[in-house]
């Protein structure tokens, strides 16, 4: 009993040393240093006009990134757990490269593809449409590094529980829309939600693939993480500091939403 008392305290120093090296120690320092001159000089560099058009192009990017992963996985969802076809596992596949390929090298392929030497540029530029270096394409790697979290949560949840409910509802005569409203979705709410507060933490946080394709245009591409990039190399630490803690207190806020919705899922399934 003695010996196992003794690993568990070590397992619990562990864990809590390196929680306060690798977590808790460089969030203090981010708001320390982001206070270090002063709540007017904080004020002043988060109401930056670059700075409030680096947030604004943040939010906007992950509101169309929510909006277009929520189609997108409810369509995969339907799919993939109601009809069996050729392919459906490379399709799974595919919706989990995201989860596999840097998002540095996903900003390059949209460069290849939509840039002066990309093989769709001809037809970009014949439109009239600015996609790299422009809005669209901060839009584009977003959803692209985001594209598998809700479907890879709701999945599982209903593999597990199986299609019952549905065939019995379809053999009494219900349609297809009505199914999935009426009984597929509400088992998968909160895994949903889940993969949807997962969702916006990566889109508002992205920047690898963001820094490729944005060409850092101050206050028109310039998300967020960008915008506290540029400002570090510039030397305004404490600026720098001070956008970045925007990005820690929606974090915060996001964690506990999850630690909510993960608590209450919990609940509900027990």
């Amino acid at each position: 009993m003695r010996k196992k008392t003794l690993t568990q305290y070590l397992l619990i120093a562990i864990a809590i040393i390196f929680l306060v090296i690798m977590l808790i120690l460089p969030l203090f320092f981010v708001l320390t240093s982001a206070l270090s001159n002063g709540f007017n000089a904080y004020l002043e560099a988060i109401s930056d006009e670059y700075t409030l058009k680096a947030l604004k192009l943040t939010l906007i990017t992950t509101l169309v990134t929510i909006i277009v992963n929520v189609i997108f996985s409810l369509s995969a969802i339907w799919l993939l757990f109601n009809y069996q076809f050729k392919g459906k596992n490379i399709l799974m596949s595919i919706i989990d490269i995201p989860f596999a390929i840097s998002p540095i090298v996903v900003g390059l392929f949209y460069v290849l593809t939509f840039g002066r030497i990309g093989w769709l540029f001809p037809i970009v530029n014949f439109l009239g449409v600015k996609i790299i270096f422009a809005l669209p394409a901060v839009i584009l790697v977003t959803i692209f590094v985001t594209l598998p979290f809700m479907t890879r949560e709701v999945i599982p949840v209903l593999e597990a529980r199986g299609n019952d409910e549905e065939q019995a509802a379809a053999i009494f005569g219900a349609s297809a829309s009505t199914i999935y409203r009426k009984i597929t979705l509400p088992h998968i709410k909160w895994p949903l939600i889940y993969g949807l507060v997962l969702t916006t933490a990566r889109a508002l946080g992205e920047y690898g693939a963001v820094s490729i394709v944005s060409g850092n245009l101050r206050g028109k591409t310039v998300t967020v993480p960008l915008q506290v990039e540029l400002l570090y190399n510039e030397y305004q630490f404490s600026a720098s500091y001070a956008v970045a803690s925007i990005l820690l207190i929606i974090a915060i806020v996001i964690l506990i939403i999850r630690n909510v919705v993960e608590y209450r899922g919990r609940q509900l399934s027990n």
